[in-house]
């Protein structure tokens, strides 16, 4: 069906090109999975003791956290990434590259993983809550061996979704510079007019998406 010359010239692509681009894309999700991930629990935390229904609800507290995350959340990754360049390089230092993307997909992560642990949190019956407290527990006691524990599925799927999110959004930082799959496909693929380079990122960002899908519904199942 292919010739050998497309298939050394496919090799020679993937060798130097994908190939890379593939643990690029790989790191990039990977930090940023972990750092909007801690920071969207710590959110949600808060959101969790100072909401309306919370453990010590402080209506002002609440608005300014609510606020921030929602304003975090109405912004499209791409937009985000744009408009906060400069914030990004007085951080990173620069505004291409793969540091350069972490930055800005974590903060837009964080603010949607915050949001669904929130709800998460909120869907916990308050008998078990208030039995807890019955017996003094702390509050950080009530989260954690609450809350969080009766939330593991739900957690769990958040963290499945969230992280196929972030792999679709790494590829839109690579369109900003953010390199990974997402800047072959553009620039070496689309640009270039290179359908086996464009359509192999795209057969490579499938597999991950399926492999993460796959590896979250086991995990999900065995936390039931």
């Amino acid at each position: 069906m292919f010739s050998n010359e497309f298939w050394i010239e496919w090799l020679k692509y993937f060798d130097k090109i994908v190939g890379p681009a593939v643990f690029a894309t790989m790191r990039m999700v990977g930090a940023t999975m972990i750092l909007a991930f801690i920071i969207g629990f710590g959110f949600a935390i808060l959101l969790a003791i100072y909401g309306p229904q919370g453990l010590r609800p402080k209506k002002k507290i609440y608005n300014v956290l609510e606020f921030i995350v929602n304003t975090t959340r109405s912004f499209p990754a791409l937009i985000l990434i744009v408009a906060i360049s400069p914030i990004t390089r007085m951080v990173v230092g620069t505004t291409i590259g793969e540091t350069a993307a972490i930055f800005p997909l974590t903060i837009a992560g964080a603010a949607f993983i915050a949001r669904l642990l929130e709800n998460s949190f909120k869907e916990v019956d308050m008998q078990l809550i208030e039995a807890a407290r019955s017996f003094g527990a702390s509050d950080m006691q009530i989260i954690f061996k609450v809350m969080v524990k009766e939330s593991i599925p739900s957690i769990i799927s958040i963290a499945t979704l969230a992280l196929i999110g972030f792999i679709a959004t790494s590829t839109l930082a690579g369109a900003v510079g953010g390199g990974g799959l997402g800047a072959v496909a553009l620039n070496y693929g689309y640009q270039s007019f290179n359908n086996s380079i464009l359509y192999t990122s795209v057969f490579i960002l499938f597999i991950m998406v399926q492999v993460v899908q796959s590896v979250g519904n086991w995990w999900y199942k065995k936390s039931l």
